[in-house]
């Protein structure tokens, strides 16, 4: 049976860990070429080994916030398998400096708007002629429920570069509809990363006070938002663009009042 991604080149960012990692192994079942874009050399090279080796996958040491350095991850894809097919455009952070407008300073908001934010506009930059060129294309990019909704616990700069990833892909995906390529922003809910549990490990209570507004009562996992992503990724979402792709457990519908 053929897989949902046979004969697509895909580039992750942060797929070294978390939804990125959960993705890369995802869009790899599913018979897709993979070049992953990260920091994490060591455990870039070990994913790439574990799945199936360079014929299947490949990694580049990329920092994302470098015009120069994306635009080589993308051209990599194309030189290396021969098309950019699909650009999950995912790397981001989430620091415990970023916290209340009050306390935040300037240089925690800029660090957190160039990983978050300015690194998706080079993403898309540099995907966008590759997909333009082959008339298709599906670029999906890491938005967040705090996107459509204030969160429960202050992340000033956090939740300004995802209310921003989630206009830019609404933007571009409207402007490059007629031309084959889709764009889509994935709003996932909290989520049981590393980033999260970093996030929380010493705050007990505010991970209390972000679960409580969970319908479902439980955080998301990496390979739930990792199928979502496949779904954008492939011909089966082929009539959807600009969308706003929530998979928050039910968090941006409802109000929760503690039990």
């Amino acid at each position: 049976m053929a897989g949902r991604l046979d004969g697509k080149v895909a580039v992750v960012t942060g797929g070294c860990s978390g939804i990125g990692l959960a993705t890369v192994k995802r869009f790899v079942e599913e018979g897709a070429k993979v070049v992953i874009g990260d920091l994490d050399d060591q455990r870039g090279h070990e994913v790439v080994g574990q799945l199936g080796g360079t014929d299947l996958l490949s990694f580049v040491h990329v920092d994302v916030t470098d015009a120069e350095q994306v635009d080589a991850l993308f051209q990599t894809a194309k030189d290396t398998y021969g098309s950019v097919d699909v650009a999950f455009n995912n790397a981001g952070i989430s620091p415990p400096e970023d916290d209340s407008i009050l306390t935040t300073d300037l240089e925690a908001w800029r660090k957190v708007q160039e990983v978050n934010l300015t690194s998706v506009y080079l993403c898309c930059k540099a995907a966008l002629p590759h997909m333009i060129e082959q008339g298709k294309g599906s670029i999906i990019n890491t938005a967040s429920f705090v996107a459509v909704m204030g969160a429960a616990t202050s992340q000033i700069s956090y939740s300004a570069s995802k209310g921003g990833v989630l206009s830019m892909s609404r933007e571009l995906g409207v402007q490059f509809a007629r031309q084959g390529v889709r764009v889509n922003a994935l709003c996932p809910g909290p989520v049981n990363t590393p980033l999260l549990q970093e996030l929380f490990a010493s705050d007990a209570e505010r991970a209390a006070r972000r679960l409580v507004h969970v319908p479902m009562g439980r955080f998301g996992e990496p390979e739930e938002m990792a199928n979502a992503v496949l779904f954008l990724a492939s011909d089966e979402s082929s009539f959807m663009t600009a969308s706003t792709f929530l998979v928050d457990g039910g968090i941006s519908g409802a109000y929760v009042t503690p039990v």
